[in-house]
């Protein structure tokens, strides 16, 4: 037999041994969840009248769809009384996310995915609610009336944001989750999943969202709370894990961690005995590959087992690609000072959603970047809320290779605190969506833009207010690279000025271009793309009264990637239009949104 089977056979061991805990702690965490499940459906009457309200005020989230001066598609909306429900359809007084399905995805803006990110963790956008009344909750119903099935976890916190003191603790704990599903329908629904009992009242709740499976944009009408201000009989303890319960609790005297672990691997089975399988033979590089597999908190506690995993599972080649954002709601300045000494060498960060509340100070996120900061290439910080104008001047000076920046939905950074960006020389992508940059003239920007930004690929200026055709003319000659574009909702272009025409003669390579509710788009803007943008792949053209079936024929058999097009709301491009627009390419897909 050849000597490359028995090596095999210790890998194959070993990486079983490694998944054994794992597996158990999820078995035992399958049976307690049915348990709770049981517990929770067979309950009798309360013993105290239930309490039913609705959304008082709307207090984070992370994108929607709505201009933050209007109340249009705004998650504003999920205050209060129902707007819509039980009429389906696309309604502006409803809450609507950024985005839906895939195709953001498959933009050249798209981020490539982190290592080592859970699979359970599948949120992509969220929404924290506060009700008038804290309460034990029985049932949370969302009132979704157009294309649900976004929700995927439902959570309550312990803190009542409305106490004049802040509490000793906050903790966030799942009522209910669940993986995306497509729901294969477009009517309005009262969903109403099965929650369990917490051993805390409630008046904060939070939904998170994955619109990946949908056909398009969900719209919810508001969320209910029911349940009982005395707490319940059946209450059961929480079961989230504290990623402070993580520490390294290895001790050079054994060789083993302090926290039972020792019983599951014990330094005699993997590499200090004489029957360790020939496992720390294993060359360096093979054992880092296994260990690439393992979550991170599975590699924090496999660390605490024995004295040759600990070095592997510390070495900071694993931690290049470090993606806290799962877990937001346990992620705190003690976590991070846990894992500093790990992650010198750390390229990729992901703090999105993180630290909020007090959980992370200033001065414990500064502490962190000033040790992992230098090799930084990507710094993901979307809807990190405790970030100041200090943080931004560390990030500036800290990480002076970094390339990659998201603060989008940092709403709370001071205008001034921008400045600092100008000093990373290295950076490629900026998102900035949300933030309190303050921009008077945009002509001025794009004429920047086409200056001094040869190379640039990818803009969005969806939203913006005072863009003209003279920055569209400064953007498009000296950008000629640009492969996407979002103008989506910018009321100030006119066709009529040529705008548009000028965009498809000059950016040949244009992939995506959103003109999202202009209502001057004509066919003669659609014929030049068709004749200039053959590379075009997605087209939002929402909202234009002035485009007819004939033009988009001749763009469809002109751009032959084309794979998204929504002509929603476009008054000459009715249903019948639309079905046999799809007969003749089937491979697009056509977005028409309706209005009960």
């Amino acid at each position: 037999m050849s000597p490359v089977f028995p090596m095999l056979t210790v890998l194959t061991m070993f990486y079983y041994m490694c998944l054994r805990r794992r597996a158990r702690t999820a078995t035992r965490g399958d049976m307690m969840s049915s348990h709770r499940t049981v517990v929770s459906n067979s309950r009798t009457s309360p013993l105290n009248a239930e309490v039913v309200q609705y959304a008082k005020e709307v207090v984070d989230f992370s994108s929607h769809y709505g201009s933050e001066n209007s109340m249009s598609y705004t998650m504003w909306n999920l205050a209060g009384v129902p707007n819509v429900f039980p009429s389906s359809g696309d309604f502006t007084q409803t809450a609507v996310f950024r985005t839906y399905g895939t195709w953001w995805d498959q933009c050249p803006s798209a981020s490539l995915p982190f290592r080592r990110t859970p699979s359970d963790f599948q949120s992509q956008d969220y929404v924290e609610l506060t009700f008038e009344h804290q309460v034990y909750p029985t049932a949370v119903h969302v009132l979704e009336t157009y294309h649900p099935g976004a929700v995927i976890r439902i959570l309550a916190c312990s803190a009542n944001p409305y106490s004049p003191s802040p509490p000793a603790e906050v903790r966030w704990e799942i009522l209910w989750s669940e993986r995306p599903t497509k729901v294969n329908a477009s009517q309005a629904r009262q969903f109403k999943p099965c929650i369990k009992q917490i051993n805390f009242p409630t008046n904060l709740i939070r939904l998170e969202v994955n619109s990946s499976l949908l056909d398009y944009y969900t719209e919810l009408d508001a969320v209910v709370l029911h349940g009982t201000k005395d707490k319940p009989l059946l209450s059961l303890k929480p079961s989230l894990v504290d990623m402070n319960d993580l520490e390294d609790d290895y001790e050079e005297k054994d060789g083993c961690g302090m926290d039972g672990l020792n019983k599951k691997f014990s330094s005699a089975a993997l590499g200090d005995g004489p029957n360790n399988g020939y496992f720390d033979k294993l060359p360096y590089e093979l054992i880092q590959l296994i260990l690439n597999h393992l979550s991170l908190p599975d590699l924090c506690r496999l660390a605490q087992t024995c004295r040759l995993l600990h070095q592997h599972c510390c070495d900071p080649l694993q931690y290049i690609h470090l993606n806290l954002q799962p877990y937001w709601a346990k992620l705190d300045d003690t976590s991070l000072e846990f894992l500093q000494a790990r992650c010198a060498l750390v390229q990729w960060l992901n703090l999105s959603w993180t630290g909020n509340r007090g959980f992370i100070s200033v001065l414990g996120f500064s502490r962190f970047l000033k040790v992992c900061g230098s090799e930084l290439l990507r710094l993901e910080l979307s809807c990190s809320h405790f970030l100041n104008e200090t943080c931004l001047e560390v990030i500036s000076e800290m990480c002076p290779n970094l390339q990659d920046l998201n603060l989008s939905s940092c709403d709370k950074l001071p205008p001034q605190a921008f400045g600092h960006i100008a000093k990373l020389r290295s950076l490629k992508r900026l998102i900035l969506y949300r933030t309190k940059v303050e921009i008077e003239d945009y002509d001025v920007i794009a004429s920047m833009i086409g200056a001094k930004c040869k190379n640039l690929r990818t803009l969005d200026l969806w939203r913006c207010k005072n863009f003209t055709e003279n920055g569209i003319a400064e953007l498009a000659s000296g950008c000629v690279l640009l492969e996407e574009l979002d103008l989506g909702w910018c009321p100030t272009l006119q066709s009529s000025t040529g705008c548009f025409a000028r965009l498809a003669r000059q950016l040949p390579n244009l992939q995506k271009l959103f003109l999202t509710a202009n209502r001057s788009v004509c066919d003669t803007d659609i014929e030049e793309l068709a004749s200039n943008c053959t590379r075009l792949q997605q087209l939002d053209i929402l909202g234009t009264r002035m485009v007819s079936p004939a033009s988009l024929r001749k763009l469809l058999e002109s751009c032959k990637d084309l794979s998204l097009l929504d002509v929603s709301f476009c008054s000459q491009i009715d249903n019948k239009a639309v079905l046999e627009l799809n007969a003749s390419f089937p491979k697009v897909f056509i977005k028409k949104s309706f209005t009960q």
